[in-house]
């Protein structure tokens, strides 16, 4: 066994002194004169403006990353408008505004009902007082060309505003809405 890691331990340093290369010397040699005399410009950083300090004045203003509470003129507002969430929902009650929409009116006997569709392509009758929309509305009037709610939505501070809404009539079938 002796042999062998003899045999092992000369082949070994052939390997290394066949690897040796003559040229390296003067490879070396110019490596170490092109670091001490570089060749090429780096261009100078560009100049820095003075630092001048800003005060921030608009401390007391809304804080942009709160939504707006949005102003409604003819809104009333108090906890006395709260809902009535005990009270049985109407159908339409199911839907957003935004996703029904008026597609008649009918006049009977005097009394004037609206004809609405709902997603689904169902239409319903519906009179004044019944209720639609998700924000608790409720049909304050009916007109040849239009039918008029009152929705009662949360003002954002645990109080709850009347907003009005339009649904209009449009000759071309796409309900147009106004609020």
């Amino acid at each position: 066994m002796s042999r062998f890691a003899g045999v092992l331990a000369l082949s070994a340093v052939a390997a290394l002194t066949a690897c040796s290369d003559a040229e390296l010397a003067s490879l070396d040699q110019r490596l170490s004169a092109l670091r001490d005399s570089p060749t090429g410009t780096v261009e100078p950083l560009p100049a820095v403006s003075d630092y001048r300090a800003v005060t921030y004045d608009q401390a007391g203003q809304r804080s942009p990353f709160l939504p707006e509470r949005p102003e409604q003129q003819d809104a009333t507002q108090g906890d006395d408008l709260a809902p009535d969430l005990t009270r049985p929902r109407d159908p339409l009650e199911a839907y957003p505004l935004d996703d029904l929409t008026m597609v008649g009116t009918l006049l009977i006997d005097g009394g004037r009902s609206a004809l609405i569709r709902d997603p689904q392509g169902k239409v319903h009758r519906v009179y004044l007082g019944d209720h639609l929309g998700t924000d608790f509305g409720r049909i304050v009037a009916i007109t040849e060309g239009s039918l008029q709610l009152v929705e009662i939505v949360t003002n954002g501070q645990r109080g709850w505003i009347e907003r009005s809404r339009t649904l209009s009539l449009n000759n071309d079938d796409t309900g147009r809405r106004q609020g």
